[in-house]
């Protein structure tokens, strides 16, 4: 590869200024040009036909490595020929380009390649099997505990009725077999619902895996079916084009015919020009919107090596292959790409897997797998929060069997080994009783709520788990166009010469409104100056605006806005010549309104000047001369006027002006003094990083004018379009710019406040990148200054050591410029190096293996491919960057009510537990039947848990950094603070049911000791008075802790359960049925409860009410430091 690279740029620098386009001189007396005329836009396209010639056929004669590495953007177009056909023709013979482009391969050959280097389509992505993604959602930590509580749970019911029939020989007397199979059913409610949780979990996670593959598959929606390819016949030693041919079945060295509209089918070097210019649409592969102009033969490579030697700089030793931008590669044609004008005939050099779409999409897989292996924060969070909770389980296990072993004895068991066994269930069905099992359940309805609550915000999320990671989200980087800009391009100022007392001065004029919208005035001008002066600079800036332009405005009377057909520089222009028209659609500065739809008022100028002139001939913009020109015909007068309108860039324009006119329509000659003052404001205008558009005019020569129909012969060749705009009379200038969006710099500082830093990522060049980075907050003045700069060109940034480029993005906000799509990638991986949690923006197909990489992948749903949006985690329906924020805080939110309801189902767990532990340990009657533990896990802490993730923001939210991916949902101090909250609830529990025993006379001792009660037992002989004050304190003091959790830090008094109207909903209606099974004499028979009276209700409150006094005094005690507050 080295000897191939230094031989091509050997051979380039001895060649330099020999270069010559093969193809195109060859071939240029084969040629006929048409024109059409399009009645649309008044303008006319050119075709080439290219006359067939017959050669010799190409017959196989050796093996040769089709290799990807083989630098053919760089070679000269014979060398790129030569290489590809060195099997059909041999060492001994060449052949040309222009023999090659007439003939292409012969069926055999291709045949042979095709089996050689296999079929020009993408590798089908591996996909696990819908079993293996089945198991792999059990593959974690609380889900594995869940499964095994659920299995526990069934299995010591069931042994519990079996040790009964066991022990009656048969069933109990009274019992029969419909009451035996309604006990084991009953006894299964908890570990089925268990069970059902888990399968509805793993059935969402499956589908959110099918869904994640269609990335991958979405890239092969992108390849073309059919192509047009030429084909040599051997038996008739002629070639002919063949239309429709199935396009996986091209081969490295094919000759392929490509025009508008077209999807080019492989990566091609484009060998000839059928028309004046060619432009494609790269924006899958690059990103950006604007089509690029395409060089056929070796046009542009001396500037291709040039570009390339100057971008790897400093890279030598680190990088063998040199990397050329998609963009600078102005030769090549990319598989995928749209071709938007123009035609031409290109050769293939790189099919299927070694395109440039399958080495996306090898890098899209690689990132797929990156990700599958990679948890989020929460997997991770909930893997640790599992391995504590079986050591907790674990603890109350062998607590409670090791607190029982005095009982082991005690008459009620056969032998001390049935003792154990009993008590060992006991402390099993205990740390079942600690498992929160409505977990998985609450937090992926809390998560989906949150989807719910970003879709209002203009976010679609995509993959569930991306919800809360987004609360973690440390970085964004973001793209600059269409995200932080509107990205529709709109004219700020009308630069004019005009006459004043000390003779003739440049005048810049501020134009009033923004996009696309004919909205807005140009201060200083009135409306109707191109009325009164039909000849003054105003009057022709219009019509040069207007006639030399292919675009279009469009109004939408439904929506009312305005959208654009065509460039969207050319669409500014539109909307800058209607706010100059007498019919201008914008508010007078007085505040007068316009009343006519957006339909009427996006083109009523336009109308107005097109209908007085006839544009019959259209000169390209080209790269050379960069300019555009059409010649036109005044259409209301008598007089056979023609003028020739150009606009351009505005120094080039300017070599080839004499004259300038003025404001009110004088010519003058353009002076020396004139030339420096035009070009100083140039110059200003560039440093404010805006776009300069030039317009001149000409009378153009009487030989160009039409006759009958026919052109003049110097219209048919492109490289004479500069010799025709010379003479030119300088009219005025256009400064335009991608304005930022609304909002977006009160975002941009509210991501300071909330501790994210911002990297912007852009094409532009760093001038533009900084000037925009400062208007919206992401760069300041001293940034810009500083000697240690915040902004870098990508290539600039990459080429410094690693550990300097780690450093730098350890902290502050960054502009990354010139920056290419690898480099995406390359930034996320070393923030998640240093354990970052970046969010990353995107739309092209080259973003989808960023996206697939980055914590957070943000697509764009206006202006993203199919692939980005499907390699992403969220997509912004908007494309603006302040909804980005929005999600963030949503995120952050969402964790909180995850941190809340998990707090409230923990403290209600350890309430219970330790309740059912301490009236163990004390040896008490039952406190509660297992049916009344069911009740109250499923009805009681069900609905307030499910509600608390409908709590609003907490205040201060995005006043905080972000909290670290390592951070556990419960941390030491979180355990604390349930185990505190748990233990009282719990010994209220008990409390209250003690108490009934002694206001009924009996002693603490007596009721330790119920089991050898001998005189007056009867009170233990039915527990439903105090099991029922035991259920309802517990059921209280849980509902209190409930109205409590609306935050987690913040008091009651300041943020209380009113903020959250389901939360009261969710508090009323559990209470409700629990009056229900108290005061329904059916229900209270079932669950074996009696009614409870006043003075009841008032020690019921008297045990619970006192929680709401700890939880407060918990969260003044665990308030997080001032610290977190930036």
């Amino acid at each position: 590869m080295k000897l191939i690279k230094s031989y091509s740029l050997l051979l380039l620098s001895e060649r330099a200024t020999s270069f010559r386009l093969l193809s195109l001189s060859s071939s240029s007396s084969h040629r006929r040009h048409r024109y059409h005329s399009s009645s649309h836009d008044c303008s006319f396209r050119r075709t080439t036909v290219i006359e067939p010639h017959s050669t010799q056929p190409l017959h196989a004669k050796k093996s040769f490595d089709y290799s990807s590495d083989i630098p053919y953007e760089i070679l000269p177009l014979q060398e790129v020929v030569e290489n590809l056909t060195a099997r059909t023709t041999g060492a001994s013979t060449t052949i040309t380009v222009d023999d090659h482009l007439k003939t292409g391969l012969s069926s055999a050959t291709a045949e042979d390649i095709l089996e050689e280097v296999g079929p020009n389509a993408l590798e089908p992505p591996v996909k696990k099997s819908i079993w293996e993604l089945w198991l792999q959602q059990f593959d974690d930590g609380l889900v594995k505990i869940l499964v095994g509580v659920a299995i526990a749970s069934a299995a010591f019911s069931i042994s519990e009725v079996w040790d009964i029939i066991k022990e009656n020989n048969n069933l109990p007397d009274g019992t029969t077999i419909i009451e035996l199979r309604s006990t084991v059913l009953q006894s299964l409610v908890e570990p089925g619902i268990i069970i059902a949780i888990l399968v509805l979990n793993a059935v969402v996670g499956v589908w959110q895996d099918l869904s994640a593959r269609s990335s991958l598959e979405s890239l092969e929606k992108m390849q073309p079916r059919l192509a047009t390819v030429l084909r040599h016949h051997s038996d008739t030693s002629s070639s002919e084009w063949i239309v429709d041919y199935d396009a996986t079945k091209l081969v490295p060295g094919d000759v392929i015919k490509l025009k508008v509209g077209g999807i080019v089918p492989a990566d091609a070097r484009l060998g000839l020009l059928t028309s004046a210019t060619m432009y494609v649409d790269e924006s899958s592969l690059t990103g950006e919107s604007v089509s690029v102009g395409k060089l056929s033969g070796d046009e542009g490579l001396v500037d291709i090596i040039q570009n390339s030697n100057s971008n790897n700089d400093g890279e030598e030793g680190r990088n063998e292959n040199l990397s050329i931008p998609i963009q600078l590669q102005t030769m090549m044609l990319f598989s995928g790409s749209l071709i938007t004008r123009g035609s031409g005939v290109g050769v293939i050099v790189r099919s299927g897997p070694k395109t440039q779409m399958g080495l996306i999409q090898s890098t899209l897989a690689e990132a797929q797998i990156e990700g599958e292996e990679r948890k989020t924060p929460l997997g991770v969070q909930l893997d640790e929060f599992g391995r504590k909770l079986s050591y907790i389980i674990g603890g109350i296990c062998l607590a409670v069997w090791a607190a029982s072993v005095p009982r082991f004895s005690d008459s009620a068991f056969n032998s001390w080994l049935e003792g154990s066994i009993y008590y060992a269930k006991v402390g099993v069905s205990l740390g079942v009783a600690a498992i929160p099992e409505g977990l998985p359940a609450v937090i992926t309805l809390c998560l989906s709520l949150g989807t719910r609550k970003m879709a209002e915000k203009n976010v679609i999320v995509r993959k569930l788990p991306s919800v809360e990671t987004l609360g973690c989200t440390s970085v964004i980087c973001t793209d600059k166009t269409g995200t932080l800009t509107t990205n529709e391009m709109t004219a700020v100022s009308f630069i004019l010469l005009e006459e004043e007392n000390d003779g003739i001065n440049v005048v810049e004029h501020n134009v009033n409104g923004s996009s696309y919208s004919p909205a807005g005035y140009v201060e200083g001008i009135d409306r109707d100056e191109t009325l009164r002066l039909p000849n003054g600079a105003v009057s022709e800036a219009c019509r040069i605006m207007i006639l030399c332009n292919d675009a279009r405005l469009i109004g939408d009377d439904e929506l009312y806005q305005y959208k654009i057909e065509g460039e969207p520089t050319e669409a500014s222009l539109l909307a800058l010549s209607e706010k100059l028209g007498p019919d201008a659609a914008a508010n007078q500065p007085s505040g007068e309104e316009v009343s006519l739809k957006p339909s009427q008022l996006a083109s009523l100028n336009c109308r107005h000047v097109s209908r007085g002139w006839d544009r019959y001939a259209t000169l390209d913009f080209d790269r050379k001369r960069k300019s555009m020109s059409v010649l036109c015909s005044r259409l209301d007068t008598d007089s056979e006027e023609d003028k020739l309108f150009v606009k351009g860039a505005p120094n080039l324009l300017l070599e080839r002006c004499t004259h300038v006119k003025t404001r009110d329509g004088k010519i003058v000659p353009l002076t020396l003094h004139l030339r420096d003052e035009i070009d100083s404001t140039i110059d200003s205008i560039g440093n404010k990083a805006l776009r300069c558009i030039g317009l001149a005019l000409s009378t153009p020569p009487k030989t160009l004018h039409r006759e009958g129909g026919t052109y003049a012969e110097i219209l048919k060749d492109s490289s004479q379009y500069e010799s025709i705009e010379t003479g030119l009379t300088f009219v005025g200038m256009v400064a335009i710019r991608d304005p930022p969006r609304d909002g977006v710099k009160e975002s941009i500082h509210q991501c300071k406040q909330a501790g994210v830093r911002v990297i912007m990522i852009t094409g532009d060049a760093k001038q533009t990148a900084e000037a925009i980075a400062k208007e919206v907050n992401i760069l300041t003045d001293e940034d810009v200054a500083s000697s240690s700069t915040r902004a870098f060109e990508g290539r600039e940034f990459f080429a410094l050591p690693e550990s300097q480029q780690l450093e730098t993005l350890r902290s502050g906000n960054i502009v990354i410029c010139r920056a290419e799509p690898k480099h995406k990638q390359q930034l996320v991986k070393m923030l998640q190096s240093l354990q970052e949690i970046p969010a990353m923006t995107g739309d092209g197909v080259n973003d989808a293996p960023a996206l697939q990489q980055a914590s957070i992948g943000v697509a764009m749903g206006i202006s993203g491919t199919d692939v980005a949006k499907e390699a992403s985690d969220m997509v912004l329906v908007d494309d603006n960057f302040s909804t980005i924020v929005d999600a963030i805080k949503q995120g952050r939110a969402i964790y909180a009510n995850m941190q809340a309801f998990i707090n409230f189902l923990i403290t209600c767990n350890i309430g219970e537990v330790i309740g059912v532990f301490l009236a163990t340990l004390l040896g008490f009657p039952q406190l509660l039947t297992p049916l009344h533990l069911l009740w109250v896990n499923l009805v009681t802490d069900g609905p307030p848990a499910t509600a608390l993730g409908f709590n609003p923001p907490d205040p201060g939210l995005m006043n905080r950094k972000p909290r670290s991916s390592s951070e556990e949902i419960m941390t030491s101090e979180n355990l604390l603070r349930y185990s505190i909250a748990g233990t009282y609830i719990g010994v209220a529990t008990v409390g209250v049911y003690a108490s009934y025993f002694f206001d009924h006379g009996v002693s603490l001792e007596e009721l330790r000791s119920w089991s050898t009660c001998t005189d007056s037992c009867s009170i233990y002989a039915d527990l439903a008075a105090p099991q029922t004050l035991a259920l309802s304190t517990l059921v209280t003091a849980e509902l209190l802790k409930a109205l409590c959790s609306v935050s987690i830090d913040s008091s009651i008094l300041k943020v209380g359960p009113q903020k959250n109207p389901w939360l009261l909903l969710g508090v009323a209606v559990p209470f409700a049925l629990n009056l229900a099974i108290i005061y329904t004499p059916a229900l209270e028979q079932s669950f074996g409860l009696v009614p409870l009276s006043q003075s009841d209700w008032l020690k019921v409150l008297a045990w619970s009410l006192p929680i709401v006094l700890i939880d407060e005094v918990l969260k003044f005690a665990f308030k997080k430091d001032e610290i977190e507050y930036l």
